[in-house]
């Protein structure tokens, strides 16, 4: 299929062409300039980044979207290294991004990470990319999807996200994804209480790394977390599911997948063959269920409502009838002399 990228101007029409061009090397480096200028706050860029994203569109959607969590020190790195030279020696094309709602205040781990996967990140056929320090876990993430669309044009056929695992991180990945893999460490006991119960529900699969430390508390902790789960499972089946996400993991219902418990050591590379296969049955399943495809509408609609939102805070803050206005009011309602509601209505009316 010829590309056709003439509406665009002379720059984004090269970064485009080398973006699904076949010239490793120049791909790499347009990917890297498209996802730099995704990350630019600057109006002008962000039309110009608007546009490149546009006429990407038709060449993305084809890979498999993998969440990947888990706290500080369970062993992230090494397991994505592993698992993407284990999808590479398959033929696979792996990009690595991250959200790091961390960033802005210590610098990200990610950057750590990019130079502890020493050999994913030199191969020709993997891209690591860090998330930018926005601030805000909605600017990383609104980055981290844009720059996944870039990847898939890119033809990279899993596109792993991973996130530090602290507070709603967690819930941004999962509403990005095709799965969602949460990691555990193998002592069990105290750890179990650590998995909140929110993370728990978004989890399709849960991954004790690091068994071969200790086989006998891996064991226990999978048989602990299975049985969790067996109960979240039988929760969620008498009405409990997942809010207003409408149960997009198929985890109830027609119980065509269950969260699933496996071990592996990373650092070994043993292991590895187990998670994807558990992972492709999981990709086949929802495939064939159309949930796949659901879960993806789904979470490209709460991404455009998300951004509206973000967009209409943004342009309220900015007007010049509620900047005037605004410190005076919300003093009143700290004082308790005027009703957050009312406040709220005449703020709002301002911008009529």
């Amino acid at each position: 299929m010829t590309e056709d990228f003439s509406h665009l101007p002379a720059t984004e029409q090269a970064l485009a062409a080398g973006i699904v061009g076949d010239q490793p090397a120049v791909q790499r480096r347009a990917m890297a300039k498209a996802i730099t200028l995704l990350e630019s706050t600057r109006p002008d860029h962000r039309l110009r980044a608007d546009a490149l994203l546009n006429a990407l569109l038709p060449h993305t959607g084809h890979s498999f979207r993998l969440g990947i969590s888990g706290v500080p020190g369970v062993g992230k790195s090494t397991f994505i290294e592993a698992l993407g030279l284990h999808l590479i020696g398959q033929g696979h094309r792996v990009a690595v991004l991250a959200v790091d709602p961390s960033s802005s205040v210590s610098g990200g781990s990610i950057l750590g990470d990019k130079t502890r996967m020493e050999q994913l990140s030199v191969h020709p056929n993997a891209y690591i990319r860090p998330s930018p320090s926005s601030g805000t876990l909605g600017g990383v993430a609104e980055k981290t999807r844009e720059a996944m669309l870039i990847a898939e044009a890119a033809r990279y056929d899993v596109v792993i996200i991973e996130t530090v695992g602290v507070g709603q991180s967690e819930t941004a990945v999962s509403g990005m994804t095709d799965m969602f893999c949460l990691l555990q460490l193998p002592n069990a006991g105290d750890d179990l209480q650590a998995i909140k119960k929110g993370v728990m529900e978004l989890a399709d699969l849960i991954v004790i790394n690091k068994a071969d430390i200790d086989p006998n508390a891996a064991t226990r902790a999978r048989a602990q977390i299975t049985s969790a789960l067996r109960l979240l499972g039988m929760h969620q089946h008498h009405g409990g599911g997942h809010g207003t996400h409408g149960d997009p993991h198929g985890h109830g219902g027609d119980l065509l997948w269950q969260p699933q418990v496996i071990q592996l050591s990373a650092l070994k590379g043993a292991g590895l063959d187990e998670f994807w296969t558990a992972v492709s049955r999981f990709r086949a399943l929802q495939a064939a269920s159309g949930r796949l495809d659901q879960r993806r509408q789904q979470q490209s609609l709460a991404w455009m409502w998300e951004r509206i939102e973000a967009g209409l805070r943004a342009r309220f803050r900015a007007h010049p009838g509620v900047r005037g206005q605004l410190a005076d009011t919300t003093e009143q309602v700290r004082g308790g002399r005027l009703a957050a509601s009312v406040a709220a209505r005449r703020l709002l009316d301002l911008l009529n």
